[in-house]
């Protein structure tokens, strides 16, 4: 199947590529995303295709999880939510909380934080889409199996067609990785690669 992206109504969603994930001196450097999203390229790839997407007109929208100092008001309802609780990063205006070298928002980009999983759960990005006219979402980010997974599956429920580059995405190790991108994205999305989603933009 070909796929056709139209710019004017397609947006790349940028997902947790900040420091405390995806660097090893990071809060969470020790749990194998660093290292899974350095074998993979996984930064250059999502580089190249926010270059693609502002080159087309496309919004870029990058999605940060942040807490303040002390994680004040972080419900702590699942494991995944202690470390953010435990203090282990994702702090605002620190270098963890920060996005990774070469994926810096550029002008005309957009920024929304987030305290849990999906990008969509008390954040502004829903406003923000319609506001953008957007119905088609492209997702990379960490982690595959949890964040991106998240915001792919309430982004179908909420009518958004999604693609999920797969290239762009890097979760604790490949086998993760692999079983959401085999056996649950699917289900939610078009699953594709970053050269391939920048080749629909033209």
């Amino acid at each position: 199947m070909t796929l056709l992206l139209d710019p004017a109504r397609t947006a790349l969603v940028i997902q947790d590529m900040q420091n405390d994930v995806l660097d090893e001196r990071g809060g969470f450097g020790d749990s194998g995303a660093p290292q899974h999203a350095r074998e993979r390229d996984v930064v250059g790839n999502v580089r190249r295709l926010a270059a693609a997407f502002r080159a087309a007109g496309a919004p870029v929208v990058h999605v940060w999880q942040l807490v303040d100092e002390g994680a004040p008001g972080v419900k702590v309802n699942a494991p995944i939510f202690e470390g953010l609780a435990g203090g282990r990063g994702m702090v605002r205006g620190t270098w963890g909380g920060r996005p990774v070298a070469g994926l810096e928002p550029q002008p005309g980009d957009h920024v929304v934080e987030k305290m849990r999983m999906s990008a969509w759960e008390g954040t502004r990005l829903e406003v923000l889409l319609a506001g953008l006219g957007v119905g088609t979402l492209v997702l990379v980010g960490a982690w595959t199996n949890m964040s991106v997974e998240h915001t792919a599956r309430t982004g179908a429920d909420k009518g958004f067609t999604v693609v999920v580059a797969e290239d762009g995405c890097a979760t604790m190790n490949a086998d993760w990785h692999r079983a959401s991108i085999a056996y649950a994205l699917p289900l939610a999305a078009t699953v594709s690669d970053c050269a391939t989603v920048a080749a629909a933009l033209a």
